[in-house]
């Protein structure tokens, strides 16, 4: 069976948890480098990998790679790629891209020499010169690194991290993605509690819920390969039956509370369109009053962080809160991401370890209470 090159993309700090996910499918990881892991596999790889991986932004066909250190160089190695075994002559083929430490900086000149190079090449191809566009969308991703350009099909579409359960958020909703990574990085087990004290829309519990029962978090949505008429449309059927398969029926609990009773509202609604009522339950409660009761469990949380909700003064003074009441839940692990450099300074406690992670765009360290004091 013929094996290709893919490109997952993920957020900054995760590149570690997607590759061990790609493992797990059992395809071969060939390199790894900030926000984005390479490998190869069979051709329902596409499938497979939209439908499961958890912490992935979107997944593409590596269609070619090469030295562009110029424009020549750059239409010349686009030219020279098969783009008719992806793109049909009646599909919309979108170029977009990105450049970084190269020589190449202008973009939109970058997008208009690789369009005009698939051009050229579908063009040789199926005998005409000009391509109405009306089919399937095709988009063509460029990504130039040290002058190496990697030519890219975008199978995703809509980024992974829209999992479709989520159609109404709070002010300042995680990525579904980020919320995965934040549950994996804590370690849930069946017999622990995960609860996110500061729920919103439910994001948090929900994917540790899905991440529990082994539910895919795809398997709800659709991709934009599956119009892609090149590719074999049993590998989706296939796919999703896999997945369905894997499903497993659990203990766990995930909870999620908050202060705002229209986020419990909205987060019950997601809960039942993730299908996740069975593990998930959500209440309103103040994060600063939260008791443990006889459970075990884990606290794994996104505070405000004092830009899009409160200000810097209030956050500071809900950390401090934060750091006295979570004493009560000793000896239950704690996991908090968020964007001030003082957290810990507020909370009043060094974190046991620390990790980097971007939330969008927005700089964030996870800090992670796990030992005992």
């Amino acid at each position: 069976m013929q094996n290709y090159k893919f490109v997952a993309t993920c957020l900054f700090g995760l590149e570690k948890l997607l590759g061990e996910e790609i493992d797990a499918l059992g395809y071969k990881r060939l390199e790894t480098i900030d926000g984005r892991v390479t490998f190869e596999g069979p051709v329902d790889a596409i499938a497979r990998c939209n439908i499961n991986l958890r912490v992935a932004e979107r997944v593409f066909i590596q269609v070619g790679q090469f030295p562009a250190p110029t424009f020549d160089a750059l239409f010349e190695g686009t030219k020279a790629l098969n783009w008719d075994e992806w793109i049909l002559e009646e599909d919309e083929f979108p170029v977009t891209g990105h450049s970084v430490k190269s020589k190449l900086t202008s973009i939109p000149d970058c997008q208009k020499i690789v369009k005009k190079a698939i051009v050229d090449s579908l063009g040789a191809v199926y005998g005409i010169e000009h391509f109405v566009e009306e089919g399937a969308k095709v988009r063509v991703e460029f990504f130039i690194l040290n002058d190496i350009a990697t030519l890219m099909i975008d199978t995703s579409g809509t980024p992974l991290f829209k999992r479709g359960y989520r159609t109404e958020s709070n002010a300042a909703p995680l990525r579904e993605t980020l919320a995965a990574a934040l549950v994996k990085l804590s370690r849930p087990r069946e017999n622990v509690l995960t609860w996110d004290p500061f729920c919103g829309s439910g994001t948090i519990p929900i994917e540790a819920a899905m991440i529990m029962t082994n539910t895919a978090p795809g398997i709800r949505r659709e991709f934009a390969a599956e119009d892609f008429f090149t590719l074999p449309m049993d590998i989706w059927t296939k796919a999703r039956e896999e997945a369905r398969d894997n499903i497993v029926k659990t203990d766990f609990e995930a909870w999620g509370s908050d202060i705002d009773p229209k986020c419990i509202e909205i987060a019950n609604a997601n809960i039942k369109r993730a299908g996740m009522e069975d593990n998930v339950k959500v209440f309103v409660r103040d994060a600063l009053k939260i008791e443990k009761g006889d459970h075990r469990g884990t606290i794994v949380c996104n505070p405000p962080y004092g830009e899009r909700l409160m200000d810097k003064q209030t956050a500071e003074k809900l950390y401090r809160g934060m750091g006295e009441h979570f004493k009560t839940l000793e000896p239950w692990q704690i996991y908090i991401i968020t964007s001030h450099p003082y957290f810990e300074k507020f909370y009043g406690r060094k974190a046991d370890k620390v990790r980097k992670l971007y939330n969008g765009m927005i700089k964030c360290n996870y800090y992670q209470y796990f030992k005992k004091k």
